[in-house]
């Protein structure tokens, strides 16, 4: 399609024609922008925001032909805007050789520092008109044609002006030159990084993206509210259907309308959201409420320390936060596969701990099973970033939360996996006493045990032997996970309730004594627990 008939449908609000312009200018843009500002990073501000004044500005363009050279107006005057805004102090070139390289150490990151010095002090030194057509030229590999049109000059022209750079370049500049900028040029989804606002409510934000490309949960997004002359940083909390992502605010939000132009620049959320945001989420995203005279059901997980310690009500809610490390991403896939056939289903806040080192990125985490990032079945889960005072105390106070699982990273050291802490999470379910009495007391019996293992320093053989069976409880509930096969090479379990009750309450009571703590680590039922114990014996 060409670009007159897709200015004229953007014109008509149509995003996705938009993005089609946005992919066919923006290496252009960045080009002509960096000849401009002679700064990498800075640049591509200055394109992105030279698109979304674009974008509001559209209805305007009288001609859709005039579009190359109107927008090339307004990167003029964003690099322009800029350039006003340094301050003197400031080194525009060394700021933008501050950009890491992944991968690299130290030295290639000074050495790529001074490679790109050498090429913007080359380019800087070139006449304006030859240094823009040569910037065009080696960003991405712009046609002569392409050049002419965006800078509304003749195609001789253009050959020119690149013949008169090579002949002021060096051979070895001029390969260096087209190395450099090409390794910096723009990432092919650029385009894809800007969406618009299509509903708002309250605290809550729905934003159209391309959906091949969205952007992922606990993504940073800034919409740009330009009746108010701000920007707005919302935070991606669920990924639903049709190319549309559900945020949050995480700063004063006001004023956002359908319509406005949002976009994303691939950062991770690093300022975890405060109490007002969560609570006013969770009474937001929540499923349909209950029926006030209805008692609530459980909803069976299979997971033992879940279904013992902190059940799940159907359609009810429920918070999952942990430590770094501790897998609160895998128990919330594990939560989604388990529960997104269940009718009612739950509601899953997960609070995903800040990442640091070379922790893999979270995308990664649930990409290799095909979990959405946001709704399984009957199953919602949104994201937000957890923080250390996300106590399960802390969790259990805001509305609508029916259960709370707190997940331990000690509990990862010892290789109990889950890492769900039993004397840490909580249900409503077990607090308001609306489960089975039997329940509620080997629930009971259970924190009692840890927390006085913990606790007890004392070497007496009644001390020692509740060490022993709270152990082989906690080892009980150690469990394979469906989602985590293709790394521990064993096929996931499910467990009955009333099993891991019977079983719970078996060890309290001192039935298994007999049994080695061994037999209960990892396993599913009592078959299972058995056979590992008749397999150890028959061992020579």
């Amino acid at each position: 399609m060409d670009v007159e008939r897709l200015i004229r449908r953007a014109q008509q609000g149509d995003l996705e024609a938009f993005a089609e312009v946005t992919r066919r200018f923006q290496h252009m843009a960045f080009g002509y922008a960096l000849a401009l500002i002679r700064d990498l990073q800075q640049a591509e501000d200055v394109v992105q925001e030279a698109f979304v004044g674009a974008w509001f500005g559209l209805r305007t363009l009288a001609d859709p032909a005039a579009f190359p050279g109107w927008f090339r107006g307004i990167v003029r005057h964003q690099a322009h805007r800029v350039l006003r805004q340094r301050r003197e102090a400031s080194l525009p070139l060394e700021a933008a050789l501050t950009m890491p390289v992944n991968g690299t150490g130290p030295d290639g990151r000074l050495e790529e520092k001074e490679r790109v010095a050498a090429v913007l002090g080359a380019i800087a030194a070139l006449p304006s008109p030859v240094r823009e057509v040569t910037t065009l030229f080696y960003v991405h590999d712009c046609t002569q044609q392409d050049i002419a049109t965006f800078l509304g000059l003749p195609v001789t022209t253009v050959n020119n002006r690149l013949h008169a750079a090579r002949q002021l370049l060096k051979r070895g500049t001029l390969t260096m030159v087209k190395d450099t900028l090409e390794a910096h040029r723009l990432p092919d989804d650029f385009a894809a990084r800007i969406g618009r606002i299509v509903r708002t409510r309250e605290g809550v934000v729905e934003v159209l993206f391309d959906p091949t490309n969205l952007p992922d949960p606990l993504t940073e997004l800034t919409v740009s509210d330009t009746p108010r002359r701000r920007a707005v940083t919302v935070q991606v909390v669920q990924l639903l259907e049709g190319g549309v992502v559900r945020c949050v605010p995480l700063s004063p939000a006001d004023g956002l309308a359908a319509g406005m132009t949002v976009l994303s620049a691939g950062r991770r959320v690093e300022t975890p959201a405060g109490r007002e945001a969560v609570d006013r989420a969770v009474r937001l995203l929540a499923g349909p409420v209950r029926e006030p005279d209805r008692a609530p059901e459980l909803i069976p997980t299979g997971i033992k320390v879940i279904d013992v310690m902190c059940p799940l009500v159907r359609g009810g809610t429920v918070a999952v936060a942990g430590e770094l490390r501790a897998g609160a991403s895998v128990v919330v896939e594990e939560l989604c596969r388990r529960l997104s056939r269940e009718p009612g289903g739950v509601s899953i806040f997960a609070f995903i701990p800040p990442y640091d080192g070379p922790e893999r990125a979270f995308q990664e985490m649930w990409a290799k099973e095909g979990h959405t990032g946001g709704t399984a079945g009957t199953v919602q889960t949104f994201y937000f970033l957890g923080q250390e005072e996300w106590t399960a105390e802390r969790l259990a106070t805001l509305p609508s939360v029916d259960a709370v699982i707190r997940l331990s990273k000690d509990l990862a050291q010892l290789g109990i996996y889950p890492t769900v802490d039993p004397l840490a999470s909580r249900s409503r379910l077990l607090d308001m006493g609306l489960v089975d009495p039997e329940h509620a007391a080997i629930a009971a019996r259970i924190r009692q045990a840890l927390a006085a293992t913990a606790a007890e320093t004392s070497a007496s053989p009644e001390g020692e032997l509740l060490k022993q069976r709270a152990r082989k409880v906690q080892r009980f509930f150690a469990q394979p996970f469906y989602v985590a096969e293709p790394y521990i090479h064993r096929s996931g379990v499910t467990v009955s309730r009333a099993e891991a009750l019977q079983i719970c309450r078996e060890i309290l009571d001192g039935v298994h004594d007999r049994l080695p703590e061994a037999a209960f680590y990892f396993t599913g039922g009592m078959d299972e627990i058995r056979a590992k114990v008749e397999a150890e014996r028959s061992k020579p």
